[in-house]
Formats: structure tokens, sequence, C-alpha cells
């Protein structure tokens, strides 16, 4: 049996009809606590529920779900882009307690794990492609992931003489920044949760205008996947408040690294004149 797309609290909830009374238990601490149990692990999850770990996987597994980690990452997706900052930070209080740099730290390892084993290389090569063979890229990201979008532009510009970084300050500006995009053209857009409205409608604007888009998001259930010809996915599920972008950044240096690879004469010849002109006008220090 799979759960498809149906609502993970639908499901728990219709379940108690005909559930024993220790998963009863589970369904209603669940749907009470939904928010903090989707970070906890079967073992917490089966304390806080009053019954046994073994009780909660096959819980899992009667819904309709491989396992417990599948119910997990249900749960997590159901309220992603929904929590609230005041929300999340009580969730990583919960979470985190004192030992910040420890959990971050094991967070954004495990992230990067995620995205390297959920990344198909020849995939990603296939994209590589597409972008060097674009008349012209434009790079959309807003809210947190205007670092991301920035940070892709500043490199990719060095590369290739083709790139523009979309930016969104305020009104219809950002559409007016990709009124010429069209067919040949390929759009990136970067979001994470909570995805940002702006950036959906820029890439559902230029879909419209026969541009091909690629996105660089968190999880199937992103608004951009629909809009997207390629998803490029990078795991970003933190212990604290505020957005990790470890792996959406690790990624991005990997486009830049291979698409610098492909253009080794060009980068060469690029970077010689760079080098002279940030030494004729002091751009970086020098050792003293």
């Amino acid at each position: 049996m799979q759960t498809k797309e149906r609502n993970v609290l639908d499901l728990i909830e219709s379940s108690m009809e005909t559930s024993s009374k220790s998963q009863k238990k589970i369904s209603r601490y669940l749907l009470e606590n939904y928010v903090s149990a989707s970070y906890m692990t079967a073992q917490k999850l089966s304390e806080a529920a009053g019954v046994s770990e073994a009780t909660v996987v096959r819980y899992a597994i009667e819904l309709g779900y491989e396992g417990y980690p599948k119910l997990q990452a249900a749960l997590k997706n159901l309220i992603k882009n929904k929590l609230t900052s005041v929300q999340r930070f009580k969730v990583a209080e919960e979470r985190i307690g004192d030992n910040v740099l420890a959990g971050s730290f094991t967070a954004d390892i495990e992230n990067l794990k995620k995205t390297l084993t959920a990344t198909d290389e020849s995939y990603f090569r296939e994209i590589i492609d597409m972008l060097l063979s674009a008349e012209r890229i434009y790079i959309v990201g807003t809210r947190s992931s205007t670092s991301l979008a920035a940070f892709f532009n500043f490199y990719l510009s060095l590369i290739l003489d083709n790139v523009r970084l979309v930016l969104n300050t305020g009104g219809s500006d950002i559409f007016e920044q990709l009124i010429r995009v069209k067919k040949g053209d390929i759009v990136v857009g970067i979001s994470f949760p909570r995805y940002s409205k702006r950036t959906v409608d820029s890439l559902d604007f230029a879909k419209k205008q026969g541009a091909q888009i690629i996105a660089v998001t968190d999880s199937r259930q992103s608004p951009l996947v629909e809009l997207a010809d390629r998803v490029l996915f990078a795991s970003n599920d933190t212990d604290s408040f505020v957005d990790s972008l470890v792996a959406p950044l690790a990624l991005i240096n990997a486009i830049i690294a291979a698409i610098g690879q492909r253009r080794k004469t060009e980068i060469s010849e690029s970077f010689a004149k760079l080098e002279d002109i940030w030494e004729e006008y002091n751009i970086y220090d020098k050792d003293k």
C-alpha cells in the first residue's frame, strides 16, 4: 500500500477507527504534537506515547509507509513550509537544547550526505550540458536564497558571459528583469521552505515565455518542482530556526566546478586578465 500525496494527518485520523489501543495512543499523540513529533526518533516517540518502540515501527508500516523514517519524513514535509519563525524557534530549542554547535554541525553533515546520495551523476551532467548550451542564463533566488543566487552568479559570471542575476527589489521589478526571457534561455530558480511566492511566480512567468527551468530546492513537495524541466534536490533539515544552506551551497559549488572543468581554456584566459586587474587596483590585501 502506498500513501502517495495523501495528507498524513488525515491518514492517521482515519486509521483510528480500526487501530489497536496502543496504536490509538500513537495516533492521538501525533495529531496533538505533530510538529515536535516529526523530529523524534522512533524511541523518543514510543516514550512520549507510552508504547514500545516496536509498536511505533509496526504502526508506521500499517499506515502504509516502508518504515518509521518514511512516516517521519511525511510529517516533516507536511509542516516544513508552514512553520512560523516562532514555531521553528520552539522546535529548535526542543531538539538542540544547549548543544548548539554539535547539533548544527551534525545536521549539516547529514544534509551533505543525503544530498550527495540523492544526486544522480548522469542527471547532473545533463544539467551541466543544458547550462552550457543556453543562450542566456537567469538566476532567481529571493529571501534566504538570495545569498545562494548571488554566489552562483558571482562565480558563473567569471566563466560565462551570458549570466544574469535577477534581483527582487519589490513591485513588478523581478518580472521586468525577465521581460526578454525566451525559448533557448534557462532560468535557474532557487528556493527552500518557506518557499518564496515571488520565486515561484517568476519561474511560472519564464516558463510561459518558453524558457527552460532548472530548480534547486529541497523536496518533491516544493512548488518549484511542477514548473521545472530539471530539479536538483538539496537537503536542508536543520536543528535551528534559521535555514540550513550548507548542502544547497555545496550543490551549487559543484555546478560551478563542473562548468569550469568544461571551460578550462576560457577560465585560464579570464583569470589571467583578472589577476592583472586585481593586482593593478589592489583588490586583495597583499602579504606584508
